[in-house]
């Protein structure tokens, strides 16, 4: 079975790039460190040190193999190329919440970039499918939990 594709912005890529830079070469040396020290001390079955290293050493090779995987998969959305007609992975957009009667902005992005306390929500999150394809002018309805949720699209922008 073919893998998904990960949709990442160009902004998503290089970042995801530093993240495993750091991990493979900081990182690692840090954690390596810590594990000598800790061996340095002598019983290993009883040194909290040793094994907070090694469970740190875990999470890192972990995000380092997670890293990896999304990046062979990856797909750029180059976003100088994004149609702007419509609402697509790559656009900043700007919506009226009718219920909270609030402008909101967003940017879409694909799903191992999303982090909604900077705006970035997924194309695969119930706002992003909603609004993927809305042009200006349209109402979109989001179907959540709580209730739904009605957006107008007021714009489409490339996001920077």
């Amino acid at each position: 079975m073919e893998e998904k594709k990960n949709l990442l912005t160009y902004a998503g890529l290089k970042s995801l790039e530093e993240e495993l830079h750091d991990l493979k070469v900081v990182k690692r040396k840090e954690v390596a460190g810590k594990i000598k020290e800790a061996r340095e001390q002598g019983d290993l079955s009883e040194n909290a040190e040793y094994d907070a290293a090694k469970d740190e050493q875990r999470d890192i090779e972990a995000r380092i193999e997670q890293i990896e995987k999304i990046l062979k998969n990856a797909e750029v959305i180059v976003e100088d190329e994004v149609d702007l007609d419509k609402i697509s992975v790559g656009c900043a957009v700007k919506v009226y919440d009718a219920e909270f009667e609030e402008e909101l902005d967003f940017k879409i992005v694909g799903s191992s970039e999303a982090n909604s306390l900077q705006g970035k929500i997924s194309n695969e999150s119930p706002v992003g499918k909603a609004l993927i394809g809305a042009k200006v002018g349209d109402e979109v309805v989001v179907e959540t939990q709580a209730g739904d949720m009605k957006y107008k699209v007021l714009e489409i922008q490339r996001s920077i």
